[in-house]
Formats: C-alpha cells, sequence, structure tokens
C-alpha cells in the first residue's frame, strides 16, 4: 500500500464513522422506532405495530389533549396511551361520556368502545396537579392506563409517536 491509498482508507473510514455517529445520535435523541405490545390501543393501533417516535416534541411543548404518547412506566417498559386530562382540569367518565371540568367532550377515536364509569377522584384527586397527565388506552375494557397505575408525569413522556410503518400494509400518520 502507499501512502495515496493509506490516506483514503482513512477518509472512507472516517466518512462512515461521521454517518454512524449521526444515525446514533437520531436514534438517541430525535426520532426513534417503538413497537406496541399489546391491546391496549386497539382498534387504532395494533399489538406488534412499529412506530416512529419524536423524541423530542414535548422538550419544546406539553402534550395536547387526545395526543398519542409513550412513556416510562416503572423505569424499564414503555407503553403508548392517549392524553385525556390536562394539568388543572377535574376529569369524569359518567355513562360511556367524558366530562373534563363540566364539560361534555367527545372521544371519535373509540368506535364504540366501552369506558365504565371513572372520576379522577378515585385516585385522590380534586384536579390533575401541574405536569401531570391523565392517560388512557384506546381500548378502555382491556388497558393498563392511568385508571389503574395513577397519574403520569411530564418528565416520564419519552416522545410522540408520529407514524406507523410496519405493518407496510397499514403505513399511516398516527393522529
Amino acid at each position: 500500500m502507499d501512502l495515496r491509498e493509506v490516506k483514503e482508507f482513512f477518509i472512507d473510514t472516517f466518512k462512515y464513522f461521521i454517518i454512524i455517529a449521526v444515525v446514533l445520535f437520531i436514534v438517541v435523541y430525535v426520532c426513534t422506532l417503538q413497537q406496541v405490545v399489546g391491546p391496549s390501543m386497539e382498534p387504532n393501533l395494533n399489538n406488534q405495530d412499529i412506530l416512529l417516535l419524536n423524541k423530542l416534541v414535548f422538550k419544546f411543548r406539553d402534550p395536547a389533549r387526545f395526543e398519542v404518547i409513550t412513556f416510562q412506566y416503572e423505569n424499564k417498559q414503555y407503553l403508548i396511551k392517549r392524553v385525556i386530562g390536562l394539568p388543572g382540569e377535574n376529569i369524569v367518565y359518567k355513562d360511556n361520556s367524558l366530562y373534563i371540568d363540566d364539560k361534555l367532550y367527545e372521544e371519535p377515536f373509540l368506535a364504540n368502545l366501552i369506558t365504565e364509569d371513572f372520576s379522577l377522584a378515585d385516585l385522590g384527586y380534586i384536579t390533575i396537579p401541574k405536569d401531570m397527565y391523565l392517560v388512557l388506552g384506546d381500548n378502555r375494557e382491556d388497558s393498563l392506563d392511568s385508571r389503574k397505575f395513577g397519574l403520569i408525569s411530564k418528565k416520564d413522556m419519552v416522545g410522540k409517536p408520529f407514524l406507523r410503518i410496519f405493518p407496510f400494509n397499514k403505513i399511516s400518520f398516527i393522529d
């Protein structure tokens, strides 16, 4: 090998190193893959769906009502749920209807699924504290969510799933 070949080898190697570093940076800090595990978000997201997750969004803004989020649960697993209650609100489900601060809200994403009567008072709160959120699965009859484990903190939110990439016949943006 002459000096020119050695130089080209190191330049090419450096290019690949930069590409790998950029990809790792994106995966760790910007965007990553998330797999749906279980039936709790059916019929909108199904078991084994693979989603792209925006990890930066909640660093710049608060989650919005009815937004789908991913958060860390018990320091080891990640859950995907929908934000229902925001800080400062009182939440009540009565006769399969959502009331926020005594005002009726429609949940068009539920597709005729049943939500049993529930109130924030069942968790020991009058209103949702600052930086805390009430999250529920879309499949209310089969979901591990705030009704069982309580409110979640904004600091536990990992990001917002924004695109279903698998199965390929269901590629779509997530509301």
